[in-house]
Order: C-alpha cells, then sequence, then structure tokens
C-alpha cells in the first residue's frame, strides 16, 4: 500500500488558498513519473492562444493528458514547477484560480513559481512540469 500526503505546518501560513502545499511525500511501494513542462498548446500543432488564461487551462489539462497515459491524476502529482513569461498579480490569480478547478479536493501538490522573460517557443507565456507518485 501507498499513501500520499501533504503537509502544511501551523507554524507556516496556509497556503492552500493560493493553491499549493508547503511539502508532499510519498510513502511504499511505487514509482515516481517525471514529466517534462506541458505549454498551453491546445492541439498537435500546438497551437498557442494569446490569451493567458487559455494557455493556462491547455497546461493543466496537457498536464492531466500525462497523467492519464499512466492511470494518474491531479492527486498523484508530488511537485509542479510553474513558469510564467512576465508574470505580474493579475496572471499569479489565473493560476491559483485554475489549479483550484483542477484540484478540487484542495490536496495541492509542493509548487515553485518562477518568472521568465520568455520561453522555447514563440508566444508561449506557461509551462509547467510535474514530478508524480505511481502506486504499485
Amino acid at each position: 500500500m501507498s499513501t500520499i500526503s501533504h503537509k502544511n505546518p501551523k507554524d507556516l501560513f496556509d497556503p492552500t488558498p493560493f493553491a499549493f502545499s508547503h511539502s508532499t511525500t510519498a510513502e511504499g511501494n511505487g514509482k515516481y513519473v517525471f514529466i517534462s513542462g506541458q505549454s498551453g498548446g491546445e492541439d498537435l500543432k500546438h497551437t498557442l492562444s494569446e490569451d493567458f488564461r487559455t494557455q493556462v487551462r491547455f497546461s493543466l489539462k496537457n498536464l492531466e493528458t500525462v497523467l492519464t497515459e499512466y492511470g494518474l491524476g491531479v492527486g498523484d502529482v508530488l511537485k509542479v514547477t510553474v513558469l510564467i513569461v512576465d508574470h505580474n498579480p493579475e496572471k499569479l490569480s489565473i493560476w491559483t484560480e485554475e489549479m483550484h478547478n483542477a484540484w478540487k479536493k484542495n490536496q495541492f501538490p509542493a509548487s515553485t513559481l518562477i518568472p521568465v522573460p520568455k520561453l522555447a517557443l514563440e508566444g508561449m507565456q506557461i509551462e509547467v512540469d510535474a514530478v508524480a507518485f505511481m502506486k504499485k
């Protein structure tokens, strides 16, 4: 039996409203799945909307698509790293809202958000990579 747990020490601020946990652990039999950065590309041609929220939704949808290949869901994600081009409070708010939509149980993974000036492809505004745990 494997267990994933999320901890938010009482001596630190509550990160739940901001859609992350201070730490996440996985115990038991299983293996880690490392997921490359997922962009907001909408199709096989990697079409990118100019709208930030749309790209956020598709980056999370694309992450879920990879998780599904392993029989996993967002609840199996231990850690995400988020890269946002020209980060600002409005973009943070959008990211947080969409994380709450994707992680409905509010058991968020550990998270790091890194503001960046540019990503790999022209028009990319967000990239999300993840580490998940697949129970045996």
